[in-house]
């Protein structure tokens, strides 16, 4: 059976699930996204990935904030079958969630009930789990707590990084959610409940936790360093600078925390040290970091903060 769908979405992460139900027989009759943002650095508005590939689609496009009665009317009127949520980062008002004919499914980058919340796949590679994935869940009022329908594993090593796991999970996640609305649109699915006694919390990243502190393991360091791979990123201070770092691995070597120990920019932790590999000044590209050390005097023996 063939169903109207609202897609709610705003990053790079919800195109590859946007694509499969624009590719299917389902019609989407409206998409909302979060409204164009100015950037940064000038005065540029930028609209979001979602909106982009919409306009270009020709799919409507929403920007308004929920939270009123005027909206609730208009999204009333769409009169959809199913609402598919991806990384919307926008609360959906209880009034919507409380309509008893209209699922809102979620594509959730964890293994629920753990890592609920803002920052799934930081916080798995933060913690160094050896696996996370994806679950394709009912949303309820409770935070990302309502009953599932499917989820899909995938191996984390001490190499993957935050972008590449964004992207594996986005791709993993857009199969898993067209098997999900095949279910429902005949009538076979089943949602499984979580256990609360397992649920973690994915806090959102503060930019205090994101600055190395040299006192810490070289295995925490690293793992940082991954999660914040490729925003916001992981950085220390040189000359008053803030230089992040991209990529580095673990070296068993012993030294003073924050000592550069070596010509290759090796760097003592608390337990063994950190050789950085790839590195980038604060508005420049990243840089391997032989051809960093060409242009900056960092010899062994300078203490970085």
């Amino acid at each position: 059976m063939s169903l109207k769908i609202v897609f709610m979405g705003t990053p790079e992460f919800s195109i590859p699930s946007l694509k499969i139900l624009k590719q299917s027989d389902h019609k989407i009759v409206c998409v909302y996204t979060q409204p164009p943002k100015k950037k940064s650095r000038g005065q540029k508005i930028l609209k979001t990935a979602v909106h982009v590939f919409s306009e270009n689609e020709g799919i409507k496009v929403n920007t308004n904030n929920l939270d009123n009665e005027k909206e609730y009317k208009n999204f009333i009127r769409l009169n959809p079958d199913l609402v598919v949520v991806v990384a919307y980062g926008q609360i959906i008002p209880n009034i919507y969630l409380k309509n008893p004919d209209l699922i809102f499914l979620n594509l959730h980058a964890s293994l629920l009930p753990k890592w609920r919340g803002a920052a799934p796949i930081e916080r798995s590679i933060l913690n160094k789990d050896k696996e996370t994935g994806i679950s394709i869940m009912k949303i309820e009022k409770k935070l990302d707590a309502g009953p599932f329908v499917k989820q899909v594993k995938v191996k984390i090593n001490e190499e993957t990084t935050s972008g590449e796991l964004s992207k594996k999970l986005s791709v993993l996640g857009a199969e898993a959610l067209k098997d999900s609305i095949e279910l429902i649109s005949s009538r076979k699915v089943s949602f499984k409940k979580q256990n609360e006694k397992n649920a973690t919390y994915a806090k959102k990243i503060n930019k205090i936790e994101t600055q190395i502190n040299w006192k810490d393991k070289a295995e925490n360091i690293i793992a940082k360093i991954n999660a914040f791979n490729p925003k916001p990123g992981a950085w220390f201070f040189l000359k008053n600078e803030r230089i992040k770092i991209l990529k580095a691995k673990e070296i068993i070597q012993k030294g003073e925390e924050g000592k550069v120990l070596d010509d290759k920019l090796t760097v003592g932790c608390s337990v063994n040290a950190i050789q950085i590999l790839k590195i980038q000044r604060e508005g420049k590209k990243e840089m391997d970091a032989a051809e960093f050390l060409l242009g900056n005097n960092l010899k062994k023996g300078i203490k970085l903060n």
